[in-house]
């Protein structure tokens, strides 16, 4: 399985210190290797939850997409605060 690892936090602050930054590549890494995945690429985005302009959110679809790999995040309020954003998004428990 290869997968694209997105990672998210809400403010500069948390970017700089690593904030959660942490605890979401040991989950994708963790999730990774539960399920023989390899990480192909990570993406990291520093901006808030309830922001629609994504640019490297926009780049680890599209990665994902043109190499047949998967997206994961840690925890789906990673993606989005807003429910609108992902209806369709496969639940797996990271």
């Amino acid at each position: 399985m290869k997968i694209v690892a997105y990672r998210r936090v809400s403010t500069q602050k948390q970017g700089r210190s690593g904030l959660g930054l942490e605890a979401q590549e040991a989950a994708i890494q963790e999730f990774a290797q539960s399920r023989g995945g390899r990480i192909i690429r990570e993406y990291t985005e520093v901006e808030s939850g309830k922001a629609n302009e994504r640019p490297q959110l926009a780049a680890a679809l599209h990665h994902a997409k043109v190499t047949g790999a998967t997206v994961v995040i840690a925890k789906l309020d990673r993606l989005s605060r807003s429910a609108s954003i992902h209806p369709h998004s496969e639940r797996q428990r990271c």
